[in-house]
């Protein structure tokens, strides 16, 4: 065992319940500064949470997220481009080290460990052209099901409960297009070709907006999944006490404001009309 998994088993055993008790923790970490540590983070065209700038510079809410907090723990970061279902390939066989905004599921547990629910949930919800606004004026993703609404929706992301049962009728399911890219799916619903588009609250807003497509797509109350997202580590790459140190500085920068600030600097009205991503 090398220095740096016997010390990270020692801290992971310290206790997580309050943030005086994570302190020893991150502590613990940063006595490991001296030995190498090196992580890949997932990121692609998902505004505002990782995109590429008009200066080349990749940047985003989740972006700045890993950066702070894996500088803290001593730890270099390299950046990896790619589209979700990839990603999680990648996850699988260690090539990734960490993905995040990863909801938990069961098959994905047996090859990666999970950072808990700290980060503040962003629903997902369902965004529509004004005329299937008109046409559908529903309060459910399932309410749905019986009608000849065309969905649109991207490759391997899970939605929730709601879109699993929507997903189980085959008539449902036979309108529904998965693609993986999400501007496609904008493109598409700007063109009629579908009339609604899942995605999560903030980044289907920031991507409509950018597109000069507010006129034509709204948000709507249809709240399809709220479950917490979390961040994924490879098992093959991580072990349980680079996790713990992982989310002990994740759950400082939410609790001393730090991510509130990130995200409002992302997400923030004067913020969507100065920012444009690299489309």
């Amino acid at each position: 065992m090398t220095i740096l998994n016997a010390t990270a088993v020692i801290c992971s055993a310290l206790p997580r319940r309050h943030l005086a008790a994570l302190l020893p923790l991150l502590a613990c970490w940063s006595a490991l500064a001296e030995a190498q540590c090196e992580k890949s983070v997932r990121w692609d065209d998902d505004p505002p949470f990782s995109m590429q700038m008009p200066n080349g510079d990749i940047s985003g809410i989740n972006v700045e997220i890993n950066r702070i907090v894996l500088e803290r723990l001593g730890c270099d970061v390299s950046m990896r481009k790619l589209p979700w279902a990839r990603a999680l390939r990648e996850l699988e066989q260690g090539r990734l080290d960490i993905l995040p905004d990863a909801f938990r599921r069961p098959e994905r547990e047996n090859y990666a460990y999970f950072s808990g629910k700290v980060i503040p949930v962003s629903h997902n919800i369902l965004f529509m052209s004004e005329k299937a606004i008109a046409k559908w004026p529903v309060s459910r993703l399932t309410d749905l099901i019986n009608t000849d609404f065309r969905l649109g929706a991207q490759i391997k992301v899970y939605y929730g409960l709601d879109f699993q049962q929507a997903m189980s009728d085959p008539g449902f399911a036979d309108r529904v297009t998965m693609v993986a890219k999400r501007e496609s799916l904008w493109r598409m619903l700007d063109r009629d070709r579908i009339d609604g588009v899942i995605a999560d609250a903030r980044t289907g807003a920031y991507e409509i907006h950018n597109l000069g497509l507010g006129d034509k797509i709204k948000a709507t109350n249809v709240i399809v999944s709220s479950d917490a997202a979390e961040v994924a580590f490879s098992k093959r790459s991580n072990d349980p006490g680079f996790v713990e140190a992982y989310t002990a500085a994740l759950q400082q920068l939410v609790d001393d404001g730090s991510y509130e600030r990130i995200l409002q600097r992302y997400t923030s009205p004067a913020d969507l009309t100065n920012r444009t991503s690299h489309h």
